[in-house]
């Protein structure tokens, strides 16, 4: 065995939470290497590539680019640069752990005004048990609120806990070399970087990344490789294309792997199977190029296998090495999705309505999503889903309904396990930054869900940040509560904080639903006259059916109302007309939502076109007979 380098090569991630300028300033790298063609438009976050990201502003998918450095400390010739985008957000951490395997180095972007938050947690962590170097780049020093020094030193707080936590875990990591860490200030937005500390508030002394760039190459190691060892290479992503068929993103570490070559595919399952590597491609910016061979280090693109999945290795077919698996986190939450099963479905042609399709659907989902998992019911038609959080799975639903899909969506749900005969849930750790005037009412919301404070810190700015350990079950539908409360100015985050023991009943919503006793058309005239004792989530002319689930009730109980009732019309001339200048405007819910409104004795129903809450049990008398069994068991 002979260790040699490339020298020629790094491959670094860009981790952080969610909203502290990833992809922002992926985009200034880009642009300061000239990776795009002089003619090129380049548009703002231009790794944000799915239309859901773009919409919600935040990364879903992790990706990677390639970037050509040829500046000042190229001093042997050109380097390549693979940056990896990852997403910020723990319900996607499948991605994060998938990027972490195809690099060598991480930047650990932090916001220097509110600082390392619990994805930056997770996301560092990650990085650490895979013992990756690390950078710390301080980004958007000038904003006007900015703190760096104190969030530098959070910083390094958080690499010191998180170093001796896994001191405990893993005893061969060096916690000396983990503080270590250089740091470099920043503003993605300007494509400005220096190694100097800047004023707050204002922009770093230097005008371009060029000591960003020189952070990475003489922090993040160049690819090792053994010479003598054969092709060994991981999958880490899919992708696919019309013309090639599903395409392959690996990571190569021994050995070259070579166009038209016969290669071994080692699946899963332990099996092995020879097969021929049809197309190869290489990275350039945001395209792929046609490449002969890759070697050690290089992030590329096969195609040519049409069943190859995440995790699984290609090996030289004559010596067969396989790589060991990815690690997943075990999901937290679940739901259930099933074919649509409303008195409404089905009312637009061209929908997806059958169940083989969604199972189809949801089996293809399966094999580029390493952290979901898709298990059978008693119900022909219907599949319990488990991810990682709300979000992930909520992505997955509004993904489908674009797609054209009719489904019925149960209420969110822990998955919880058995240890020693007793029952444990899932709990997180959140961390919520508000006004100081909305604490008390937090600690009550919070009080309610089970929630144990852990920590609280009033930075003398009006602001108070606060970190709870909460069941997971108390956060389902906290999110639209929390920004009542706060009127819209509180930032709460959340990441899994391990199981523990069962916490209890806990009550998630305080207000009953209002729901529709027959089918019909929504009348203004209903509307007018119910107004005073709910909140509407239908408008006027809206169609619904009997169980539908049309307004929150300003009590606690549920009440079956008449919304289609009309105006008894007479031969005679009425005093005064009807005045619907005093109707209050319905609250449109999204589908994050209703997910979270929904009760257990309610379900989401899905279509391209609307989202509609309803009752499981759409028949009154039903409903109610079965809710007089519970009470008489009682």
């Amino acid at each position: 065995m002979a260790l040699a380098t490339r020298e020629d090569l790094r491959n670094v991630a860009i981790v952080a939470h969610v909203d502290h300028g990833k992809t922002t300033l992926v985009d200034a790298m880009l642009k300061q290497t000239h990776s795009f063609d002089a003619h090129a438009e380049m548009d703002d976050r231009v790794m944000d590539s799915n239309d859901l990201e773009r919409e919600k502003g935040i990364t879903i998918l992790a990706k990677n680019t390639a970037i050509s450095y040829e500046g000042a400390h190229a001093t042997n010739g050109p380097i390549t640069i693979n940056v990896v985008d990852t997403p910020g957000h723990a319900d996607f951490g499948g991605e994060v752990e998938r990027a972490l395997s195809m690099v060598d180095g991480v930047v650990l972007l932090v916001d220097s005004s509110e600082g390392p938050l619990p994805q930056t947690r997770f996301v560092l962590r990650k990085a650490l048990e895979a013992k990756l170097p690390v950078i710390l780049a301080v980004n958007k020093t000038d904003r006007p609120d900015g703190r760096i020094e104190e969030v530098e030193g959070e910083a390094q707080d958080l690499l010191l806990g998180l170093a001796s936590d896994l001191s405990e875990d893993h005893p061969d990591i060096d916690i000396d070399a983990v503080l270590d860490v250089p740091t470099v200030y920043l503003s993605g937005r300007a494509g400005a970087a220096s190694h100097n500390r800047p004023a707050n508030g204002t922009l770093p002394d230097n005008p371009d990344l060029e000591p960003l760039f020189e952070t990475i190459l003489n922090r993040v190691p160049a690819p090792q490789f053994d010479d003598e060892a054969p092709l060994q290479a991981h999958v880490t992503n899919l992708d696919s294309s019309p013309f090639l068929g599903r395409i392959a993103l690996l990571r190569v570490h021994n050995g070259w792997i070579h166009k038209g070559e016969t290669v071994a595919w080692v699946k899963l399952d332990g099996s092995v199977q020879n097969v021929r590597i049809t197309e190869l491609m290489l990275t350039k910016a945001l395209t792929r190029f046609p490449a002969e061979k890759a070697g050690p280090g290089d992030i590329v693109a096969i195609a040519g296998i049409e069943d190859i999945t995440i995790g699984e290795t290609i090996s030289d077919a004559e010596d067969v090495r396989p790589l060991p698996g990815i690690t997943i986190d075990e999901p937290a939450i679940s739901m259930t999705i099933g074919a649509n099963t409303s008195p409404l479905v089905g009312k637009v042609k061209g929908h997806k309505l059958t169940a083989r399709m969604i199972k189809d659907r949801l089996d293809r989902e399966l094999v580029g999503n390493v952290s979901l998992r898709v298990l059978d019911t008693e119900r022909p038609d219907a599949w319990e889903v488990q991810g990682r959080g709300e979000l992930a799975l909520a992505i997955l639903v509004e993904n489908m309904r674009r797609e054209g899909f009719e489904l019925t969506v149960g209420k969110p749900q822990v998955v919880t396990k058995v240890v020693d005969g007793k029952t444990q849930e899932p709990y997180e750790h959140l961390t919520i930054d508000t006004p100081e005037e909305h604490l008390g009412a937090i600690t009550q919301l919070l009080a309610t869900r089970k929630g144990r404070m852990e920590n609280m810190v009033n930075n003398g700015t009006g602001w108070v940040r606060m970190e709870f350990i909460v069941p997971s079950r108390g956060l389902i539908g906290f999110r639209s509560e929390f920004m009542t409360t706060t009127r819209g100015t509180g930032i709460a985050n959340a990441i899994s904080h391990g199981y523990g023991e069962w916490a209890g009943s806990i009550v998630t919503r305080q207000n009953g639903s209002i729901v529709a006793d027959r089918s019909g058309v929504v009348t203004p005239f209903s509307m007018i006259n119910l107004q005073e004792r709910m909140t509407f989530f239908v408008e006027p002319t809206a169609e619904v059916y009997e169980g539908m689930v049309i307004g929150e009730n300003s009590r606690s109980e549920d009440m079956d109302v008449n919304i289609t009732k009309e105006k008894k019309l007479t031969n005679m001339r009425a005093a005064s007309s009807d005045s619907f200048e005093s109707m209050t405007p319905p609250r449109q819910l999204t589908l994050e939502e209703c997910l979270e409104f929904a009760r257990e004795d309610e379900c989401v129903e899905v279509t391209p076109e609307t989202v509609r809450i309803r009752k499981v049990e759409l028949d009154a008398n039903a409903r109610a007979r079965a809710a007089s069994r519970v009470k008489n068991q009682k």
